[in-house]
């Protein structure tokens, strides 16, 4: 299975000689879900940051479908087919759900030519299909929707640009159980369309069951990784060692 992202010993941080990540190196398998696991203050959502961008590796590269693609600007990744779910909310509050949904394909649209608008109408009611609950609210404010619909909205509008690659982070955090379980079913509809997806989550059971490759990160670097038959067993003894946790 080739890699559609790979991480080439990557170190970055923040502030001054402060390496957040420290000689990082993973990969995504195209079409899978790849996992990602560690405490807070780890460094996961760095990865993130860097791979989309907002932070420049003091070292190694990132390569995205073979290609050198280390600090390609945040507002292109759309136009490599490259998505973010961040942990905190993307949406434009004070727009309506339908703008909000439309707004990423109008822009490619504009910049590449690509989807025509006839392709836009019919993901647009193919996405609704997906997400029913927001159809009823296309008129309301994005910031006027409770969490688990605004999280919804998030998945949605990921699903209507169809990217190859996705990269979701603690999409489950703070929401009720029965929407958490939603979320997670967004993940494995976005598997199934043969999106490639690097997932970050504090469920760790959850990562480990819905991943075909796991790393674990602690302190900025990776100390374990593997397939999930490697997670069987004492799965929280397991990662109490892996991320150096003795207590």
């Amino acid at each position: 299975m080739t890699d559609v992202l790979k991480m080439e010993s990557v170190t970055a941080g923040y502030v001054g000689d402060i390496d957040v990540l420290r000689n990082v190196t993973l990969s995504v398998a195209a079409g899978s879900i790849t996992g990602l696991i560690g405490l807070n203050g780890a460094g996961k959502s760095t990865i993130m940051k860097t791979i989309c961008g907002f932070l420049l590796p003091k070292a190694g590269r990132i390569l995205y479908g073979g290609v050198d693609f280390t600090g390609t600007a945040p507002h292109r990744l759309i136009e490599h087919g490259v998505w973010y779910i961040p942990q905190e909310s993307s949406l434009f509050p004070f727009m309506s759900v339908a703008d909000n949904l439309r707004l990423p394909l109008e822009g490619l649209s504009r910049t590449t030519g690509q989807p025509s608008r006839d392709e836009v109408a019919a993901r647009f009611e193919d996405t609704l299909v997906r997400f029913p609950a927001l159809r009823e609210r296309l008129s309301a404010q994005a910031g006027d929707l409770s969490g688990g619909q605004q999280k919804m909205l998030e998945f949605a509008k990921a699903y209507l640009v169809r990217p190859r690659l996705c990269l979701v982070d603690e999409p489950s955090i703070g929401l009720a159980p029965k929407i958490a379980e939603e979320v997670y079913e967004w993940i494995r509809l976005f598997a199934a369309e043969n999106m490639s997806i690097l997932l970050v989550d504090h469920n760790v059971r959850r990562v480990v069951r819905m991943s075909s490759y796991i790393y674990v990160l602690s302190l900025g670097e990776i100390t374990a990784e593997g397939r999930p038959e490697a997670f069987a067993g004492d799965l929280h003894e397991q990662v109490k060692a892996w991320l150096g946790i003795t207590f």
